[in-house]
């Protein structure tokens, strides 16, 4: 053992809470539900998201063109709830987890004014590989299913 093995750990500002080196993995078992986050669903959200994923098409942007093509208002593009899907993951695990594959598949838009609830379950765990099930859903109805599997590498956030 080194000195620095044998020093005792402290506590520092950035260390996630969820992961310390030889902690157990932030999730048990199968069935295991992770806490809800609710997403504020804003213009300048959508609109922000679709900029920064360069999607330039005007029902992201541009409320009458929107109206126009038959929508109500602008709606959130695929990207942006592919990177809230992400974010939902790793805002639970920590950091260091890494996401391995991310499937979604897109229901009933998000539009200006409405709140997206994010929920997960653990459907399946293999080492220190999870497989979870993301369910978004605003005022009407389910706008994303996503399937994530997510690895936390050893010693957690070492």
């Amino acid at each position: 053992m080194t000195a620095d093995e044998d020093a005792p750990r402290t506590e520092r500002a950035d260390d996630p809470p969820w992961t310390k080196p030889g902690d157990e993995l932030p999730w048990t078992k199968p069935g295991d539900e992770l806490p809800p986050l609710e997403i504020e669903v804003t213009r300048t959200l959508i609109v922000a998201g679709a900029i920064a994923s360069r999607d330039y098409q005007d029902v992201h942007h541009d409320p009458e063109l929107a109206r126009q093509k038959g929508s109500p208002d602008i709606f959130m593009n695929i990207l942006t709830t592919n990177g809230l899907v992400g974010r939902y993951i790793t805002d639970h695990f920590g950091p260091h987890a890494v996401l391995r594959k991310v499937a979604i598949r897109l229901g009933a838009p998000n539009y200006p004014g409405d709140t997206m609830v994010l929920t997960g379950t653990v459907e399946e765990v293999s080492g220190d590989t999870a497989t979870v099930r993301v369910v978004g859903a605003n005022g009407i109805g389910r706008h994303v299913t996503a399937t994530v599997t997510v690895t936390l590498p050893a010693g957690g956030a070492a």
